[in-house]
């Protein structure tokens, strides 16, 4: 895709809301407005997902229909609303969130991993080591070492994250001396998983279906989003959050997920608003062209991965931005492309002051 002429059709703003007496009394709790529409999140998500597993747990006890019917049911209403909800959290743990009742900011957090099976150390993980570290040699969840074209090197992958990061990320926090840290991501981990295995003695369908496969799913999804966002490494530059990662702009995803897919934009300042994120993409195309930023149009992270795994190197090169203008070839593209999925055995890293 040309990049000539880049039209953006990402939320430039949240959305407004009638000034009702409802609306009032939500903003009194923020920080800031522009935060409402998480805060109505938030509270939506609690009373749809309440009700959603009473009702699992009565009809399932109740025996009056097939047990995979209303566990699929289930499921199928998790998976559409979940992203949304990781993102939102992702988001409020980059700035400042509930302002009144401030006991309500964590517990926003623990109540949302318990009916979506977010890790309970997302905090600890995503602020406390992954963007101290910037997808380097000491982040654990760095792409660095892998081929990221293969999906047996994401296996790979994700079974270190998996099985060893309720162990791995405590010690890394501990070594770095965030005590805090380390101490809640390790008892988080150890409270989650025994939630999850006294739901599945309460009722093994209801807690595989309402725990266990969402704590699988969710850590799944989470690390293919994560492949995707650092799957292209220019080691011809020195790592300074553009070389690092990618965006994908113009995309649903997007639209329903907090503009997740300005990547780049959000390791080069951390704490900026969601909603800005796209007019910062503009204000620095050029430099994201001069330093061979990769931008896609059209599709997100997941897609990425997918493509990815599957080989589809055309369809990569069909949606690739070619920010400059420049008319370049699919073939060279692709070419391009191919070169920065490979294993980095050695890298420059800029000074980590460049990542507010």
């Amino acid at each position: 895709m040309t990049g000539a002429s880049i039209e953006i059709t990402d939320p430039q703003a949240p959305p407004e809301y009638a000034p009702t007496a409802y609306s009032r009394f939500l903003r009194r709790f923020l920080y800031e407005e522009r935060d409402e529409v998480m805060l109505r999140l938030t509270l939506r998500m609690i009373v749809v997902m309440s009700t959603a597993m009473v009702t699992l747990a009565l009809v399932l006890r109740a025996e009056v229909v097939p047990a995979w019917i209303p566990m699929l049911a289930y499921f199928a209403l998790w998976g559409w609303l979940t992203p949304p909800v990781i993102l939102m959290l992702h988001n409020t743990m980059h700035r400042r969130f509930i302002r009144t009742a401030r006991i309500f900011d964590p517990l926003h957090a623990y109540l949302m991993s318990f009916f979506f099976g977010i890790p309970s150390g997302y905090r600890e993980h995503h602020v406390g080591m992954h963007h101290a570290e910037d997808n380097m040699w000491e982040d654990l969840s760095s792409t660095l070492r892998y081929r990221r074209d293969s999906f047996l090197n994401f296996l790979a992958y994700f079974s270190r994250f998996f099985f060893f990061v309720a162990l791995e990320l405590p010690l890394y926090l501990s070594r770095k001396k965030r005590h805090a840290m380390a101490r809640r991501a390790f008892i988080g981990e150890v409270v989650h998983l025994s939630i999850v295995a006294g739901m599945m003695m309460f009722d093994w369908r209801f807690g595989l279906v309402a725990f266990l496969a969402p704590l699988v799913s969710c850590r799944f999804m989470m690390m293919a989003g994560n492949w995707g966002q650092h799957a292209f490494i220019n080691v011809d530059h020195v790592n300074n959050g553009i070389a690092n990662a990618i965006t994908c702009i113009n995309s649903g995803y997007n639209r329903r997920c907090f503009n997740d897919g300005y990547h780049i934009g959000h390791h080069l300042k951390a704490n900026r608003h969601w909603s800005e994120l796209p007019g910062d993409f503009i204000a620095n195309r050029e430099r994201y062209a001069k330093e061979g930023a990769i931008v896609f149009e059209g599709i997100d992270f997941f897609f990425v991965s997918l493509l990815l795994w599957l080989g589809r190197w055309d369809m990569l090169a069909r949606r690739y931005v070619r920010l400059d203008g420049q008319e370049r070839s699919d073939a060279e593209v692709i070419a391009m492309l191919k070169a920065r999925v490979q294993p980095v055995r050695a890298w420059e890293q800029a000074p980590l002051a460049t990542a507010e």
